[in-house]
């Protein structure tokens, strides 16, 4: 539900936001959620929040995944500060009421006019600090969840994504470039998967990644000397002596 109180009356930390980069996996297509939201005009946006005064900002960002995955437990890494001077929304705001006019006509005492003096126009607009996540999850097990403001929220193809508001696209970028640097680091591109999978599995989603091929080999030597890995019974194929292992994440104590 919308709240009936103004953003500068929620108990914000004012000026700090939080935007989400989901990722998911599926047909060889490296996936991100992206809401599209419910006004006139192509306007999409990263799944993103405010941190209240009294919360960790790990636990906003997992209370945003949440809210837009339905899942609890979401491999979750911060990425990135983005606080350049000159970062607002204004441009995307003002753009996004000029096709919108009656917004102002309904909601012009929270645009302009509230009891702490700060409307939302004014305490949206100022330039905000934002800090950057990014989530791996098995695309099958997400029940994307609208908010109040989205029309829409889907997954897009990495490499075919929608023009997005103010800085988005670059997160994403952003996002990307360092899950890519900390894969073998982390050992959490598994996270992608389905719960059990086989090493052509990981060796597909590894191509997808970083758009190559591996040697088989090679690659399975390297996936297993992470040690990341439980390996569990072979999957059956009707031809025991070529079924592959299936593998999973080891279960967490």
């Amino acid at each position: 539900m919308k709240s009936q109180y103004p953003l500068s009356e929620q108990g914000y930390i004012q000026q700090l936001s939080i935007d989400c980069v989901i990722f998911g996996y599926q047909d060889k297509k490296l996936k991100v959620l992206v809401p599209k939201l419910n006004f006139k005009g192509e306007f999409f946006a990263l799944p993103s929040g405010f941190v209240y005064q009294d919360e960790d900002i790990d636990d906003a960002a997992r209370r945003i995944l949440r809210d837009r995955t339905g899942i609890q437990d979401v491999y979750l890494e911060q990425f990135n500060v983005t606080g350049k001077a000159n970062r607002s929304s204004k441009v995307f705001l003002d753009r996004l009421i000029e096709q919108n006019p009656e917004l102002i006509a309904a909601n012009v005492q929270k645009l302009n006019e509230t009891v702490s003096g700060i409307g939302d126009y004014d305490w949206f607009t100022r330039r905000f600090i934002s800090i950057g996540y990014y989530a791996l999850v098995d695309i099958n097990q997400v029940t994307a969840q609208k908010t109040d403001l989205d029309e829409s929220i889907q997954w897009y193809d990495l490499d075919n994504l929608p023009s997005m508001i103010m800085d988005h696209n670059q997160i994403i970028g952003d996002a990307l470039e360092t899950f890519k640097l900390t894969l073998d680091q982390k050992a959490n591109a598994f996270h992608l998967l389905e719960e059990t999978f086989t090493m052509k599995d990981v060796q597909e989603l590894y191509e997808t990644i970083f758009e190559k091929q591996y040697a088989r080999n090679n690659f399975q030597k390297k996936i297993l000397e992470m040690n990341a890995l439980e390996r569990m019974e072979k999957k059956f194929t009707g031809a025991a002596n070529k079924a592959p292992y299936l593998y999973r994440l080891p279960k967490r104590e």
